[in-house]
């Protein structure tokens, strides 16, 4: 009798690359602040084929300033996720922004962020020339990111780049220039949730968030 073993066979290597910002700002338009308290590895292997392998999972983000329970919240949400393996945090920055009411004229400073797409852009370049993945993901609706999915895809054109849409977030040029793409469902960040108390390697505990229960 013939039986088909796959045990041995070689999965696709992915890497993925997480917008924070898109994503936090994805689910919160939605209204599902219940799940930012995410697993990002694990929502990583929820949205890949049982054929693929996670190799890293590569967030983009900026501390926040000004508001303090913001910044608690932030905290304890980064502290928790720096207890994942294969998990790393990739640093950009707010820059103050001047615009004007078209209704009163005052002018009133808005952050942006700045260096998130740049960051993912060089860790992507950067993975492919060093072969770290067959697979790229990327969770982002930001079409600022063609220009190096362009990129990868001329100069490695065995590897795959795929998109994978956060909440209230999409972009015809990213969907255009990906290999594929998809969005994410609230099933698939449901069963991607951190445990409600995260212990830390110094034996402290952080918890969720009240306000993201």
């Amino acid at each position: 009798m013939f039986v088909n073993d796959q045990s041995n066979v070689k999965k696709s290597r992915v890497i993925t690359y997480i917008d924070g910002f898109n994503l936090y700002f994805g689910l919160r338009s939605k209204g599902w602040s219940k799940y930012l308290w995410l697993d990002l590895c694990k929502l990583s292997t929820a949205l890949m084929q049982a054929d693929q392998s996670l190799q890293h999972t590569k967030y983009f983000t900026s501390r926040v300033r000004g508001n303090i329970g913001k910044q608690e919240r932030q905290t304890a949400y980064l502290d928790a996720l720096a207890t994942l393996d294969c998990f790393s945090i990739y640093w950009g920055h707010y820059q103050p922004d001047q615009k004007q009411c078209q209704k009163c004229g005052h002018y009133a400073y808005h952050p942006i962020e700045k260096k998130t797409d740049v960051n993912i852009a060089t860790q992507l370049l950067c993975d492919a020339f060093h072969d770290r993945f067959d697979t790229a993901m990327i969770v982002s609706g930001d079409s600022d990111l063609v220009p190096p999915i362009e990129a990868v895809k001329m100069l490695y054109p065995t590897k795959r780049i795929v998109v994978a849409f956060p909440p209230k977030r999409f972009s015809s040029e990213l969907a255009l220039q990906a290999h594929g793409y998809f969005n994410i469902f609230e099933a698939k960040l449901r069963q991607s949730r951190l445990p409600m108390k995260v212990t830390l390697p110094s034996g402290v505990q952080v918890e969720c968030p009240s306000k993201w229960r």
